[in-house]
């Protein structure tokens, strides 16, 4: 894992997934951080992500919003708390921008905090993704509702986004 300042991984409360991938890490940083790139590969195929907003800056707004197959739609609205331009970011749903607590979360939702970190790996990039959950619970249900394949699926298709960018 990083050597960068983070809370140590619970297998209990944490999901974690690590890949080296063949890109150079400023064209993932920029794929994270761009609300147009957002769009095309956010959402794990068949879903979409059909809108994005991004303030790049600690208490900024990270607000998708996803479209199932079916057409039923799913905000996800969260703040930034870290961001070291080509190597980290995090934000959660726990906060709204500017660092005010959710008032609400849906029933079938939970508050996360993602860590998405980047390091440069010979040619391409080494991405570690940590999803940190409050409680098992939450923790079992977001394992349960695909983070792994998900998770793959979607920097499988950060990939294959920013190589058509390149070329």
């Amino acid at each position: 894992m990083s050597s960068l300042n983070l809370p140590v991984v619970n297998p209990q409360l944490d999901l974690f997934l690590e890949r080296i991938v063949d890109v150079p890490k400023q064209l993932v940083w920029n794929a994270w951080t761009k609300p147009d790139q957002i769009k095309k590969w956010f959402t794990p195929a068949p879903w979409t992500t059909i809108d994005c907003e991004i303030d790049l800056r600690p208490g900024g707004i990270f607000r998708t919003m996803m479209r199932a197959p079916e057409g039923h739609e799913f905000p996800n609205v969260g703040s930034y708390l870290e961001i070291v331009e080509n190597e980290k970011l995090i934000w959660t749903t726990a906060l709204a921008p500017g660092y005010r607590p959710v008032v609400h979360l849906a029933e079938e939702m939970f508050a996360v905090t993602a860590i998405i970190l980047l390091e440069t790996h010979g040619e391409g990039t080494k991405y570690t993704a940590i999803c940190l959950h409050k409680d098992e619970a939450d923790r079992l249900k977001h394992e349960k509702m695909g983070f792994y394949a998900g998770w793959n699926k979607a920097l499988d298709q950060l990939v294959a986004h920013v190589k058509m960018l390149s070329s």
